[in-house]
């Protein structure tokens, strides 16, 4: 995948989604005038996603020493350092519908998980203000941390379904009725999703949850189908892994929520550009077993 190829996609994007966008601010007081910065709407999200495509730990290196020197024919109209991190925040809106926009298809078969996005080291917390009253304490198998919970549905192909992002202390099967709405079939968790209620709530919906048993829990017979997928279920903790060491959408030197946000959001479309995801491969002959059609 280039540059070229996917600036293209942005840019036709937000042809369609920028006039709307526009009319939808004018008319309620968001904005007094059509003034447009140097940089176009698909020149900063190009820019920002393909940050996280990089090889750079710091978006400030990125800039300057990359896109400044050596993307500066493609982008002719670069503004300073400072002045592009004030355009990130007015792009949080446009990149969210985007990021909806690149969504995977359900197939019938989707795999669910949270991972944790710490903020900042366990010592400073009582120092860091940037996400005071947003973020919160929580804990995870790997112990305590300071942060946000990232919560994803994911499908067997390894595309992105559901998106869904919380304080570190929110319980993982709170999200879970809001993130599935629209989906049916079967969806694998982790221990950490099982709950009677949960599960009637989503079987109304058309949706079967399925998780490991506790040891304290009576077994039940599972279909041989529903037992291997079970088992292929690190498929969705590759992809948070990575979602945080290839796209970099975990780190401590967050100086503003909505920048995190913003970075956030262009992590997770530099994974949907990614060419080759984490999947599983079924054959017919295994679909065939899964009584849900996908």
């Amino acid at each position: 995948m280039s540059l070229l190829e996917m600036f293209c996609n942005v840019d036709d994007f937000c042809q369609r989604f920028e006039p709307k966008w526009e009319e939808y601010q004018l008319t309620n007081g968001l904005r007094k005038r059509r003034r447009r910065p140097q940089l176009c709407m698909s020149e900063i999200m190009t820019i920002l996603i393909h940050f996280h495509q990089s090889q750079y730990r710091t978006f400030k290196d990125y800039y300057t020493k990359y896109v400044k020197v050596h993307l500066a024919t493609e982008f002719p109209h670069l503004v300073s350092y400072g002045r592009f991190i004030e355009l990130i925040p007015g792009m949080l809106v446009p990149l969210c519908i985007y990021l909806h926009h690149r969504k995977g298809t359900a197939t019938g078969i989707a795999f669910i998980d949270s991972t944790a996005l710490a903020v900042c080291h366990n010592k400073r917390i009582n120092r860091h203000k940037v996400f005071s009253g947003l973020a919160a304490r929580g804990k995870t198998s790997m112990g305590w941390f300071y942060g946000f919970k990232l919560h994803l549905i994911v499908n067997e192909y390894g595309e992105l379904l559901s998106v869904y992002l919380t304080p570190g202390n929110v319980d993982d099967r709170k999200p879970v009725p809001q993130m599935t709405r629209v989906l049916a079939g079967k969806l694998f968790g982790d221990k950490g999703y099982i709950g009677q209620a949960l599960f009637e709530q989503l079987f109304q919906q058309g949706l079967q949850l399925i998780t490991p048993i506790r040891k304290n829990m009576t077994n039940k017979l599972m279909p041989l189908m529903d037992k291997l997928l079970l088992r292929k279920r690190s498929l969705i903790e590759t992809i948070n892994d990575q979602l945080k060491n290839i796209s970099q959408i975990e780190h401590s030197r967050h100086r503003s929520p909505a920048n995190f946000v913003a970075h956030l959001l262009a992590g997770l479309l530099a994974y949907t550009w990614q060419e080759k995801k984490p999947s599983i491969n079924l054959s017919h002959q295994q679909r065939a077993l899964l009584p849900v059609a996908c």
